[in-house]
């Protein structure tokens, strides 16, 4: 038992009760010591890939250390000790305050809960804050950011804590339940003859082919060419990228390599001779496949759009082996509404911990807020003497 744990996990004077079931939180301080009982969580638990072991663990590995320190909450009934609640998240410093937050650091697309069968639905927000907050450490403030709503098909309990406020960010998830041709069949004419014709004019190219990688040299020559086509892509943007930094390079490629291995990564590619055209990487958990990174050379190849290209037989493929949910994650881009996704909301929660943590987190409540606020942003820049935007919903 850790010295989290033993704090914290033994006996809690808050309880969250919902129709005579008691729930006590506990919290560990180190991944290594509660990976085993996280995954016999999370086997029968509805949660995202970015929540399933395999992510966690090499996040925990690469990415915690002297100044992020893991802090893995679990909920369980009291009565007879069944785990129905994980939180992955991390304890850090930011200047002179003590931030608990999810383990994501830029690198997780959903922060959310795993949550197990026996989690009670419908549970008071003010009694599962009450018991968290007794399993957290000390800090000054708790953020809570990219959560969705749901998780698959449950509602996201702590999207209804006290505080939550939208996000500006939004999810983007396409479900495909019918036969592939009857998917692509009903996509907008325009969009579906754009697919037939990128096809024909990729296939026309000698040794024009779409692959699966398994674990092998191979893989890891493809995606160090993802590495590298993404590196030149932003640089011609003229933006910061960070992938390349310590510790998001040697995470992901623990995501790449073990994940070949053991079924949570897929690795696809579109290559023209031994030309990588495009290149794509999601994490599965056996049913959700979802899109983490994506890379396509310059303009030479953009007559047949490999991105959208490599994406679409990927889909196609997986769609062959029983998937029917393909999640693009964050970002709002025009070729994903094409395809015909379906907008996640997303929400965030700014919570004072300590008198020190109030400013921030009533400021970031304020500018959430303003964001919904329409009447509020035409006035402040009417202020500002600026054209108001035109809002669309």
């Amino acid at each position: 038992m850790n010295s989290t744990e033993a704090s914290l996990g033994q006996a809690l004077p808050a309880e969250a009760r919902r129709g005579g079931v008691a729930l006590t939180a506990a919290a560990f301080d180190d991944w290594t010591s509660v990976e085993a009982r996280w995954e016999r969580l999370t086997a029968h638990a509805d949660a995202l890939p970015f929540q399933r072991t395999a992510w966690l663990r090499a996040w925990y590995r690469h990415c915690a250390g002297p100044d992020i320190t893991p802090l893995i909450v679990i909920l369980q009934e009291a009565l007879t000790g069944t785990d129905v609640l994980g939180l992955g998240l991390v304890r850090l410093r930011e200047g002179g305050r003590h931030v608990i937050a999810f383990a994501d650091c830029g690198l997780t697309d959903y922060n959310a809960p795993a949550l197990g069968r026996r989690f009670p639905d419908g549970l008071d927000p003010n009694e599962l804050w009450a018991a968290l907050r007794q399993a957290l450490p000390r800090a000054d403030l708790l953020r809570f950011e990219k959560m969705p709503l749901t998780v698959d098909s449950r509602a996201n309990p702590l999207a209804t804590l006290p505080g939550a406020s939208p996000s500006k960010f939004i999810g983007n998830i396409l479900h495909v339940p019918g036969t592939w041709d009857e998917w692509h069949w009903g996509l907008e004419r325009t969009f579906r003859k754009e697919l037939e014709r990128s096809a024909r004019v990729f296939e026309k190219h000698p040794g024009a082919t779409f692959r699966r990688y398994a674990a092998g040299h191979e893989a890891e020559r493809v995606y160090a060419e993802l590495e590298r086509l993404q590196r030149e892509r932003i640089a011609e943007l003229g933006l910061p990228y960070a992938l390349d930094a310590e510790p998001a390079r040697s995470f992901y490629r623990a995501i790449v390599t073990e994940g070949l291995r053991d079924g949570t990564a897929i690795l696809t590619a579109l290559t023209i001779g031994d030309e990588v055209v495009a290149a794509l990487l999601g994490l599965t958990d056996g049913t959700h496949y979802a899109m983490t990174r994506l890379a396509t050379p310059g303009p030479q190849w953009k007559n047949f759009s490999p991105g959208r290209m490599v994406i679409e037989r990927t889909m196609k493929m997986l769609h062959a082996e029983g998937f029917r949910a393909f999640d693009f994650t964050i970002g709002d881009y025009s070729y994903k509404r094409r395809i015909g996704v379906t907008p996640l909301a997303m929400c965030e929660l700014h919570q004072a911990l300590s008198m020190r943590g109030w400013a921030s987190a009533t400021s970031t409540r304020w500018r959430a807020w303003a964001r919904q606020n329409d009447r509020l942003r035409r006035l402040v820049q009417s202020v500002r003497g600026t054209k108001p935007e035109t809002v669309s919903h």
